[in-house]
C-alpha cells in the first residue's frame, strides 16, 4: 500500500527556514519519481519541485528557481536509505504560507526526467501546513 506522510510544517518567522519531509511507504524511490506542490486558501494547487526515479535529478518550477547563478530558495533532496524526500525552504516570506504537499508516481525514466503536473500523480499525502508570520 503506497502511503506518503509529510511533516516539518509549522509557524515560522519571515526570513526562516524549514526542512519539509515526505516519509514513503510501500514502495521504494528507486522506481517512483517524487513532487512536491503546496496549495494556498483560496489558489489553485500549484507545482513546486520533483525529483526522478532513476538518478535523483531534480526540477523545479520556475516560480521557485533561482537566477542561472543562484540556488533558488526551494532545494530538493532525498534520502534512498530512508526511504524519504525532503523539500528545504530558506528565506521563508508569508507567500509562502499553505500547505504543502508530495506527491508520488510509478516513473522511471534514463533520463532523469521527473513529473511536473498535478495531475501526472497517483497518490498523494495528507499534507503539512507552513505559516510564515511574524
Amino acid at each position: 500500500q503506497v502511503q506518503l506522510v509529510e511533516s516539518g510544517g509549522g509557524l515560522v518567522q519571515p526570513g526562516g527556514s524549514l526542512r519539509l519531509s515526505c516519509a514513503a511507504s510501500g514502495f521504494t524511490l528507486d522506481y517512483y519519481a517524487i513532487g512536491w506542490f503546496r496549495q494556498a486558501p483560496g489558489k489553485e494547487r500549484e507545482g513546486l519541485s520533483c525529483i526522478s526515479s532513476s538518478d535523483g535529478s531534480t526540477s523545479y518550477a520556475d516560480s521557485v528557481k533561482g537566477p542561472d547563478s543562484v540556488k533558488g530558495r526551494f532545494i530538493i533532496s532525498r534520502d534512498n536509505a530512508k526511504n524519504t524526500v525532503y523539500l528545504q525552504i530558506n528565506s521563508l516570506e508569508p507567500e509562502d504560507t499553505a500547505v504543502y504537499y508530495c506527491a508520488a508516481q510509478y516513473y522511471y525514466s534514463d533520463s532523469g526526467s521527473c513529473p511536473t503536473l498535478r495531475n501526472e500523480y497517483s497518490y498523494w499525502g495528507q499534507g503539512t501546513q507552513v505559516t510564515v508570520s511574524s
